[in-house]
């Protein structure tokens, strides 16, 4: 078995690579190829990733490459981890928002198209180069935002799955307050990529006892906290929802906090330096503490579990994945991207059935795939009307004169990227 790894010289690989290493026996990997522009980190990271191959004795190679047609050619399944502009164009995705009192970040509001217009024609460009070399490889996109990125792979016609560790992150945590192993937590997990909220957790399957309301009462204050969210509002939800909901619940108290720090993006940019210098020494042959910190937690445990599921290797058979609709969420076309959790083998991903809707939930959710669909025809034919259309319809904006002044900026600050621009 081969897979390819595009944005391989990303710091978040290590915690990829850790994952093969000690799940082998459910994804037997032959051979990993590690693709990326960048040659210098390209050489640090899979000097680390062999190194933590060896001390854990898998037998697997690995390979680096800057050329991405080499890099993907045989591959059974590529997974697609790029940054398009680095934490430099984040850094601006996540600040000049800020200046129309608008919330900047890297997948939601004016800052999150940005990076969908930057990504999805050199995510689009990746997947033919895989069509061609291999019509059968399965692409699997863990880059943001990825319902919109795994919407335009899917209407293109590719094998696609969209991932995130949202859902994977909040199985583990409510695993270790209920003191049970993780498999035997399920969620009911809805919505759209950062934007879904936990209706329920169940106990040995999708099927099992709802201990949602037992998790609130018993531990509510710590899962608050982790939200940073008031205990009050999540226990009048009588849900869990996702940490991005804080954007939309409290916008207008995180634009003041935004403004009062440095971005996130410099944070992690600060970081990545120091990691890299530790992945550069040759006596480091496992991933680093402070990987914990840059974020991605348990996103290779869900990256194997995806890939041996589609691959016919095994793998859980229900997986949180973005898939098309399909009729799941009637309020919705059928091609839009949803995240929920999914019956996932090597024909693909099929979403399990969800309960009607409270409009609390349903509403926003319509709202923001409105805005997903004029944000994808504007990232595929670009225009500066398009830009000001999405970003009208959004539901952190929806203000004539922001959107005017966000599309000035947006463009303004991403034109190396726009090739209409």
């Amino acid at each position: 078995m081969k897979l390819a790894v595009v944005g391989g010289g990303s710091t978040y690989t290590p915690e990829l690579i850790d994952g093969f290493a000690r799940l082998r026996d459910t994804l037997p990997i032959e051979e990993l190829v590690l693709v990326d522009p960048a040659a210098d980190r390209l050489d640090l990271v899979g000097g680390l990733a062999r190194r933590i191959f060896a001390k854990q004795d898998h037998a697997g190679r690995i390979t680096t490459t800057t050329d991405i047609d080499a890099g993907v050619a045989d591959a059974d399944a590529v997974l697609l981890q790029l940054r398009v502009g680095g934490q430099a164009a984040r850094n601006k995705d996540e600040t000049w928002p800020l200046e129309c009192g608008c919330v900047g970040q890297e997948t939601t509001g004016a800052g999150g198209l940005a990076k969908a217009l930057r990504t999805v024609p050199v995510v689009l460009d990746i997947a033919e180069r895989v069509r061609r070399a291999n019509p059968d490889a399965w692409i699997i996109d863990f880059t943001n935002p990825v319902g919109i990125v795994t919407r335009a792979l899917l209407q293109a016609g590719h094998k696609a799955v969209g991932l995130c560790n949202v859902a994977i992150g909040f199985q583990r945590k409510f695993a270790r307050l209920l003191d049970v192993n993780p498999s035997e937590v399920h969620l009911d997990h809805v919505g759209l990529n950062h934007l879904t909220w936990e209706l329920g957790v169940r106990l040995g399957g999708p099927d099992g006892e709802n201990v949602l309301p037992k998790l609130l009462a018993e531990h509510g204050d710590a899962i608050a906290d982790d939200l940073r969210m008031p205990r009050q509002v999540v226990d009048r939800l009588g849900v869990v929802p996702s940490y991005y909901l804080r954007y939309f619940y409290s916008h207008d108290e995180v634009v003041r906090e935004l403004g009062t720090k440095p971005s996130r993006a410099a944070e992690v940019a600060a970081m990545e330096k120091e990691l890299l210098a530790m992945y550069g020494d040759p006596t480091l042959d496992e991933k680093p503490e402070l990987l914990a910190k840059r974020g991605g937690a348990f996103y290779s445990e869900a990256a194997v579990d995806l890939a041996a599921s589609l691959l016919g290797n095994g793998g859980s058979p229900v997986q949180v994945v973005n898939t098309y609709n399909n009729g799941t969420l009637p309020f919705l076309p059928d091609d839009a991207v949803i995240e929920v959790q999914a019956r996932v083998g090597h024909d693909g991903a099929t979403p399990l059935a969800v309960p009607a809707l409270d409009p609390l939930y349903a509403g926003l959710i319509a709202h923001v795939t409105a805005y997903e669909d004029l944000a994808l025809e504007a990232a595929l034919r670009g225009g500066r009307d398009r830009v000001f259309k999405a970003l009208l319809a959004h539901p952190l904006i929806g203000q004539y004169e922001y959107a005017e002044g966000l599309t000035d900026r947006l463009i303004a600050h991403n034109r190396e990227h726009l090739a209409w621009a």
